[in-house]
């Protein structure tokens, strides 16, 4: 087999310069010296250039999708006469589209560049948001829902996608964590900002549920427009860096695992790596335990802290600690997560977290405890994202094929959404005995296919260890390789075409 000992996914410091790849022919743009750059001082600047603004995209996205939640508090459904299943329906049709586009999307994200692609989602949606504060029928409303789907569909995956193709696996976690704890800042700010907008009811003869649409969406536009001239695009074609920290930032990559880091041709078959891999379909379990908890939980915490007895802002205004403390538990794993490693591991743990909050909230009759219960599940769900997304985008290689593989999961993490927008039925106030179940069946398929993907991968690291998996590499004398793993000139050319497939490529537990 070929020497992999410098391609442990322990993470260790890894010396770019002469470990990126097998040798120095292969090693990126060679004829370039990084030895000056001081690799710290580089991913500072990489980290204040690409994560805050992604951090503010996704802020507004949360935000402009989920401001129907606290809009129905504010007599939405009343003002355009719709009854609480049409209510439903409108919310469920949202994620068809959502998740229909999102491989699309990835694709033509890479084809394109971050700075067209991403900015023109974020300019059609708050346009789409700007216009459910005109909306005066069911037929209007059931309108503006599709199509903020369709506009909305790219942004989550596309971002994950984007902040993986900048960052070493070990590095991932954290950033997604800054990036993703925006969510929870929108959850707690669409609370006190809904509150504070409503005072603006019959200003111009419009509802106060009204200008929260309207207000938000004109923002969105405005933040889209700057979108153009802020975003960054990918490493390759990045204007804020040298060329020198270009070369440095994709030989890091490169010795990661991240070969695919200085571009990358789009060929079909990376389609069909996608969608013949096993992992992409575990991930997509996954990516249901949490994806199906988060819209049921965004959607309706308002609500459900309203039946506990609490008037419409103080139900929002008790939703800002739950959200405040999801954020501090979405950072602090993500971070420890790239310390310590072992996301798999720490997927257990959160998603078990999850399991005993809804087993409290199914059995609980007491408003207090069932508030604590709350906490509970903010600190499950929301870390649980980005820890599962660093987990599965560092276990993909190939930009084409990883972002197929997150969209896929993503796609089908948010269809889900259709059926747990739909779960918290006003017959059932104020416990939700069916909704709260109906998350936490959720979350039990999320534990287990975390289980299922640390065992399976597991299996497959040790298959590779004893040289089940060894190409035939010319001028290489290996009795274990084999014909059905592949013939190819160079041990690079087996990595360029298998990806992490790749005989020596070692997946993360």
């Amino acid at each position: 087999m070929a020497d992999s000992s410098s391609f442990e996914q322990k993470e260790p410091a890894v010396d770019v310069t002469t470990s990126a790849t097998p040798n120095h022919d292969d090693l990126y743009r060679p004829e370039v010296d990084t030895s000056s750059i001081n690799e710290s001082k580089l991913m500072r600047k990489v980290d204040i250039y690409v994560i805050p603004w992604l951090a503010l995209l996704y802020l507004l996205n949360f935000l402009d999708r989920g401001t129907i939640g606290n809009a129905k508090l504010y007599g939405l459904e009343t003002d355009i006469s719709i009854s609480d299943n049409q209510y439903l329906i409108a919310l469920t049709l949202f994620f068809f589209p959502y998740a229909l586009f999102e491989p699309v999307s990835n694709v033509l994200l890479r084809r394109l560049k971050p700075s067209i692609w991403l900015s023109l989602m974020i300019f059609f949606w708050g346009v789409v948001t700007t216009l459910h504060g005109i909306l005066h029928n069911y037929g209007g409303l059931l309108a503006v829902r599709i199509f903020l789907g369709v506009a909305e569909a790219g942004m989550y995956p596309g971002i994950v996608f984007y902040i993986s193709s900048w960052y070493k696996r070990s590095e991932l976690g954290s950033r997604v964590a800054v990036f993703f704890s925006s969510a929870t800042v929108a959850g707690a700010f669409s609370g006190l900002l809904a509150a504070a907008i409503h005072n603006m009811d019959g200003v111009a003869g419009l509802e106060g549920w009204r200008w929260i649409f309207i207000l938000e969406g004109l923002f969105t536009v405005l933040v889209g427009i700057a979108s153009f001239w802020v975003i960054q695009d990918f490493p390759e074609t990045a204007k804020f860096v040298t060329e020198t920290e270009r070369v440095f930032i994709i030989r890091r990559l490169q010795g990661d695992m991240k070969l695919s880091a200085g571009g990358e041709k789009y060929k079909t078959k990376y389609i069909w790596q996608s969608l013949k891999d096993w992992k992409t379909w575990i991930a997509m379990g996954i990516y249901m335990g949490f994806d199906g908890p988060l819209f049921a939980f965004s959607l309706f915490l308002p609500t459900i802290i309203q039946q506990l007895g609490y008037k419409s802002t103080e139900a929002n205004l008790l939703s800002v600690p739950v959200y405040a403390w999801g954020c501090l538990m979405t950072c602090v794993i993500g971070f420890l997560g790239d310390r310590i490693g072992h996301r798999g591991y720490i997927n257990l743990v959160l998603f078990g977290t999850g399991l005993i909050g809804y087993i409290i909230l199914v059995a609980s009759r007491t408003p207090g405890l069932s508030y604590f219960a709350v906490f509970l599940a903010s600190s499950a769900i929301y870390p649980t994202i980005p820890n599962s997304v660093a987990w599965v985008a560092g276990n993909v290689e190939g930009v084409y094929k990883r972002g197929v593989t997150l969209a896929m999961a993503i796609g089908f993490g948010n269809i889900n959404g259709a059926v747990t927008s739909n779960i918290y039925r006003a017959s059932d106030k104020p416990w939700y005995p069916m909704g709260h179940g109906i998350v936490l069946a959720y979350i039990a398929i999320g534990w287990i296919c975390s289980a299922l993907y640390i065992v399976l991968l597991k299996r497959e690291n040790a298959a590779r260890e004893r040289g089940e998996r060894d190409e035939i590499i010319e001028g290489i004398d290996n009795k274990q390789a084999h014909e059905r793993n592949g013939r190819y000139e160079s041990i690079l050319a087996a990595r360029v075409d298998k990806g992490d497939e790749w005989s020596g490529f070692r997946y993360a537990l």
